[in-house]
């Protein structure tokens, strides 16, 4: 999707190397706040969906898995992921799918097209944030859903003891702005305001708390963290050689405290909002 300046690391090489890498975890990780999304999404045979920022496939791979004669249709800023994520749908026989590169500033599809709308931990990083709403509201058919997963607050445990443990480590450090804007639709308020300014009617957003599951150990996620964390990245490049070691241990330890010698049992609290063309 369209993203701020640093769209190039968005959709570099690097970027999507490590989600391959990291790809049985990683949906592991996510694959109770896919289910709440798809849930949330009410999404049945037949349907056209859209889901916008899609990544590596999800939620478009597992609602394909349900709409049958229905057709998904996932666009995302990177070629890179998209690759991955048609990989996925081919490896699951899923003929429904599709993915194309897109803006979602810029839908390259008809008024009225889809029934569904879906994002997962995509919207925050739209640029434009009302000419994307906008978009969706054009292309989605009267009585249509979008239905919009975003992270709630930075105050939960993935977050704290990670990125929180470098800026505890690091007095006067600061999160980037692209970091900030990761929670910014979390409140409960700015996504819902948009949505009902693009005329969509009976908005309703929630906080959901899920788990949030990494298995492997505090070591494979640490590194998992700093080849993904895209918008934190200039925090983490910041640390010096001569604090590298001491900061590493510090986050360890503070991931370490979730596991359980098989997994690291997190939680993850996210906003979903649900709104009607």
């Amino acid at each position: 999707m369209a993203l701020p300046a640093n769209t190039a690391d968005w959709n570099s090489f690097g970027r999507a190397t490590a989600g391959q890498k990291w790809r049985r975890q990683s949906a592991a990780m996510g694959s109770d706040m896919t289910r709440a999304i798809v849930e949330a999404a009410e999404v049945a045979q037949g349907m056209r969906v859209l889901d916008l920022a899609c990544g590596t496939g999800e939620p478009a791979i597992s609602i394909a898995a349900l709409v049958g004669n229905g057709k998904v249709v996932g666009v995302d800023i990177s070629p890179a992921a998209l690759k991955i994520a048609a990989e996925r749908a081919a490896h699951r026989s899923l003929t429904n799918a599709t993915f194309q590169q897109a803006d979602a500033h810029h839908l390259p599809f008809p008024d009225n097209d889809f029934d569904r709308i879906t994002s997962r931990l995509g919207v925050m990083f739209f640029s434009d944030l009302p000419q994307a709403v906008a978009e969706m509201h054009r292309v989605l058919k009267p009585g249509g859903k979008a239905v919009l997963l975003v992270w709630g607050p930075m105050d939960q445990p993935y977050f704290s003891a990670t990125i929180g443990t470098v800026l505890r480590m690091l007095p006067g450090a600061a999160v980037p702005e692209q970091g900030r804007r990761m929670f910014a639709l979390g409140s409960g308020v700015v996504l819902s305001q948009a949505l009902r300014r693009a005329r969509f009617s009976r908005v309703e957003e929630r906080l959901v708390t899920v788990p949030w599951t990494w298995p492997g150990t505090p070591e494979e996620l640490w590194e998992y963290f700093q080849d993904v964390a895209v918008p934190f990245a200039p925090l983490l490049q910041s640390i010096t050689a001569e604090r590298r070691a001491e900061i590493d241990a510090e986050v360890l330890r503070s991931i370490s405290q979730y596991y359980d010698g098989t997994s690291i049992k997190f939680t993850a609290t996210v906003n979903i909002a649900v709104a009607v063309k």
